[in-house]
């Protein structure tokens, strides 16, 4: 059944537009979470890759944790280390000694990403009202938000995972969001994020889903270390991290928020067809 708007609320153009934070508008290349997770599990005995601390990126938590133990190689090194499966109380520990190895590097990994602030800005030249979401514990996100506040950027609401009953790919953020802002349909609205959870989430959600590609998570360099790659490399990372992206469910792709002005100009002539996400 379609949704209807009603008046004062007629279905126009783009109205809403919901932003990441790690990897999309802050902290380029998403290293904060990758590495506290590498961190968490190294203190436990059982070591993990960063492409494996960064597969699940986009996930509330303590699901990313528990996502984390079920990878067959992970679940062993863990048995073979404290003799047993891994128990939920086991992730439960894990996550409250993530939390503190989290909060005392966000400071340092919450830059803004070049480009976003006068992507903001020009969004909301045009009327548009700006969200953001975040896996993140709401500890955390507070510490993020306001080192965001401090170098200009500033969402008009944002929402954590512990503010829902499940975080990503439940749409529920997203939702809150609309709510919260007053924006509706979901065809008004587009999600923008670096992780293919982002993506399942925008499908969950109904809205439109634009995925951030070089900045992001699935790139996962700062950008000295990406400015530092040969030409080929670097275009060869961002290809494959669009590929995932568009793969995930992403109905465009972007390297950076810099680039979203025409994305949102794309959208909205669809929307004006009468198209759906």
């Amino acid at each position: 059944m379609k949704a209807h708007a009603t008046a004062g609320q007629a279905v126009a153009g783009v109205g809403l537009v919901i932003f990441d934070w790690a990897g999309t508008t802050v902290d380029h290349g998403c290293r904060a979470p990758a590495a506290a997770f590498v961190q968490g599990f190294k203190d436990y005995g059982v070591s993990i890759s960063m492409a494996e601390a960064r597969g699940p990126m986009g996930l509330e938590k303590r699901d990313h944790i528990a996502a984390l133990a079920a990878i067959d190689r992970v679940a062993d090194a863990w048995r073979s280390v404290h003799g047993r499966a891994i128990t939920d109380a086991d992730i439960d520990g894990l996550y409250h000694a993530f939390v503190p190895l989290l909060s005392e590097t966000l400071r340092e990994y919450s830059a803004v990403i070049d480009g976003v602030a006068d992507a903001v800005r020009e969004l909301r030249e045009r009327g548009l009202k700006i969200g953001a979401s975040t896996g993140y514990f709401q500890e955390a996100a507070d510490i993020v938000e306001k080192t965001a506040a401090e170098q200009g950027y500033v969402p008009d609401v944002s929402i954590s995972a512990s503010a829902v009953p499940a975080g990503r790919p439940a749409p529920w953020m997203i939702y809150r969001l609309m709510e919260r802002l007053h924006v509706y349909p979901p065809r008004r609205v587009v999600n923008v994020g670096d992780t293919v959870v982002d993506m399942e989430a925008s499908a969950n959600a109904g809205v439109w889903a634009i995925g951030v590609s070089r900045t992001g998570n699935l790139c996962g360099l700062s950008q000295p270390e990406f400015a530092r790659l040969k030409d080929e490399d670097g275009v060869n990372l961002v290809a494959a991290a669009r590929r995932s992206l568009l793969a995930a469910g992403a109905h465009y792709v972007v390297e950076s928020v810099a680039e979203l002005q025409p994305v949102i100009d794309a959208v909205d002539d669809r929307l004006r067809r009468g198209e759906f996400p």
